[in-house]
C-alpha cells in the first residue's frame, strides 16, 4: 500500500531519517551546536540507528566531506543554507563510507531536500553526488594531498597532537576517526564479571574482559542497553576502561576506612559516583553546576539502587559546602575531551585553540579552591579525558609548584597508561580504552 500520491512509506522514511541528520548536522558545522541532543530529533525507530550514523560518521570524517564538497559545488551555498550544506555532507558520506546502494544514497538524499523546504537544492545535490559517483577516485586522491583532509582532523588539532605526542600523533588521529567500543562496567553489588559474561552467553552476546579495569568487559559490538541482561536492575553500565580506573586509584585510599567522606566534584554524568558507591562503604557527596546534567545522575543512581548527598554546585566556589572536610576528593576536570573525540566527534569542529588556555585555567582554580577542603592525609585525584599536556602533566606541575603540601602518590609500576609528568596518560586505543590523564595527590598531615 502507498501514501502521498504513490510514494511508498519507506521512501518517506528514507528522505525524513536524511532530512533529520542535516537538521542535526547544520549547527555542529556552523560551530553553533553539538550532538548532544540528537534523541529530541524525530526519527522512526527503526530508522534511529541509521540516523545516528548519518550524524555521527559524517561528523567523525567532516573534514573529508567539506574538502570533496568544495570541489563539487559550482559555488558555496548561502549561509541560511546550512542544512542544505549538511544535507550534501550526509549524500557524500553514504556514498564514500556506508553500504547503502548507491541509488537510494542519492535519490533519497536529494529528495530529502523537498522535507527542508528547498526543492530547488534537490537538483544541486544530485548532480554533485552523482559527479562524485563518475569521478570518487581522482577527487579523493586530490583532496587527499592535505594531511588535514586525510587524517580528518583540522590542522589545529594535528599540531597540538604533533607537539604533545611526536610519536603518537598518527595513533591518535586513527583511534579518533574508528568509534569507541562499547565497554560495561558489572555492578559487584551483583556478582563479579566473570558470572556477567557467562550471562552474555545465553542471548549470544560476545564480549571479552578488559584488561586493565577489574569491573570491566567490552562487547565485540555495541548494542542497545534494553538487550543487556540486567541493566534495568542495575547489574551493569555503560562506562569506558580508563574511566573505571578512577575507583581503581581512590579505592587503597578510601577502603580502609569505613565511612570515608568523600567529594565527587564535577560529578556529572555519574558513571564514577555510581563506581565508588559499588565498591565502598562511604558518605559521598556528589555537586555538578549543570542541573540537566545532575538528572542524569539521579537517574543513573536510583537505576543502580544507590544513593550519595547531591548538589548543584560550582567547584571553583564553597557555597555548597558545610564546612566539614574530605577524606577523599574526585576531581574529574572540566577539559578539551581531545582523549574522547572517537565518542564525540563534534569535538572536532566545536573546539577552538584558545579554549585551551581557558579549560586550563578553569582546572587550575578548581584544583586551588578544593585542595584546602581535604582533610590532612587525604587524597585528590585529579582527572581529565584530554591527551594534552596543558591540562594535565603541565598542570599538575604548576600545581604542585605551588602546593607546598601536596605530595604525589601515583602509581609508578602499573601496566596501564605512561608516566606523564605527575601524573600518567592513557592514549586513545582502537578497540580498548579512551584517552585518560591521572594524577593521585596526598595532602601532607600538618
Amino acid at each position: 500500500m502507498s501514501n502521498h500520491g504513490g510514494r511508498s512509506k519507506s521512501l518517506d522514511n528514507g528522505l525524513a531519517v536524511r532530512a533529520a541528520a542535516a537538521r542535526a548536522l547544520a549547527p555542529v558545522i556552523t560551530g553553533k551546536g553539538s550532538l548532544n541532543n540528537l534523541d529530541d530529533h524525530q526519527v522512526v525507530s527503526r530508522d534511529r540507528g541509521l540516523f545516528k550514523e548519518l550524524c555521527f560518521g559524517s561528523c567523525r570524517t567532516l573534514c573529508r566531506l567539506e574538502a570533496l564538497a568544495g570541489k563539487l559545488l559550482d559555488k558555496p551555498f548561502k549561509a541560511r543554507d546550512a542544512d542544505i550544506q549538511a544535507l550534501l555532507l550526509v549524500g557524500i558520506y553514504q556514498l564514500l563510507y556506508l553500504r547503502i546502494p548507491a541509488h537510494a544514497a542519492v535519490g533519497e538524499t536529494a529528495g530529502a531536500a523537498r522535507m527542508l523546504n528547498k526543492a530547488w537544492a534537490t537538483r544541486v545535490i544530485n548532480g554533485c553526488l552523482r559527479r562524485l559517483q563518475r569521478e570518487s577516485s581522482a577527487l579523493q586522491a586530490e583532496v587527499d594531498r592535505d594531511p588535514a583532509v586525510a587524517l580528518l582532523h583540522p590542522k589545529w588539532w594535528l599540531k597540538a597532537f604533533r607537539q604533545a605526542w611526536p610519536d603518537d600523533w598518527r595513533a591518535i588521529c586513527e583511534a579518533n576517526n574508528q568509534p569507541g567500543p562499547m565497554t560495561l562496567r558489572v555492578n559487584r553489588r551483583h556478582g563479579d564479571r566473570e558470572s556477567y559474561l557467562e550471562r552474555l552467553d545465553s542471548p549470544g552476546i560476545g564480549a571479552r574482559l578488559c584488561l586493565h579495569a577489574p569491573e570491566g568487559l567490552t562487547l565485540d559490538k555495541p548494542r542497545d542497553v534494553a538487550s543487556l541482561p540486567g541493566f534495568d536492575e542495575g547489574l551493569v553500565s555503560v562506562q569506558d576502561e580508563a574511566a573505571q580506573l578512577a575507583a581503581v586509584l581512590l579505592g587503597p585510599m578510601i577502603a580502609p576506612r569505613p565511612g570515608a567522606r568523600v567529594l565527587d566534584a564535577c560529578c556529572a554524568p555519574g558513571g564514577k559516583t555510581a563506581h565508588l558507591l559499588e565498591l565502598f562503604d562511604i558518605e559521598l557527596q556528589a555537586i555538578d553546576s549543570d542541573d540537566a546534567r545532575l538528572a542524569r545522575v539521579e537517574d543513573t543512581l536510583s537505576r543502580l539502587g544507590l544513593s550519595a548527598e547531591l548538589a548543584h554546585g560550582d567547584a571553583t566556589q564553597r557555597d555548597w559546602w558545610d564546612g566539614t572536610s574530605f577524606d577523599a576528593i574526585l576531581l574529574d576536570a572540566p577539559c578539551s575531551g581531545s582523549g574522547v573525540i572517537r565518542r564525540h566527534p563534534d569535538i572536532k569542529r566545536l573546539r577552538r585553540p584558545s579554549d585551551i588556555a581557558k579549560l586550563a585555567e578553569l582546572q587550575a582554580r578548581l584544583l586551588d579552591n578544593l585542595w584546602p577542603l581535604l582533610t590532612p592525609g587525604g587524597t585528590l585525584l585529579y582527572a581529565t579525558c584530554s591527551v594534552l599536556p596543558e591540562e594535565n602533566a603541565d598542570q599538575i606541575a604548576d600545581f604542585l609548584a605551588r602546593t607546598p603540601d601536596a605530595e604525589v602518590t601515583t602509581p609508578e609500576g602499573v601496566a596501564w597508561g605512561r608516566p606523564a609528568g605527575a601524573g600518567r596518560q592513557l592514549l586513545p586505543s582502537i578497540d580498548s580504552h579512551d584517552g585518560f590523564f591521572y594524577a593521585r595527590l596526598r595532602k601532607r598531615a600538618a
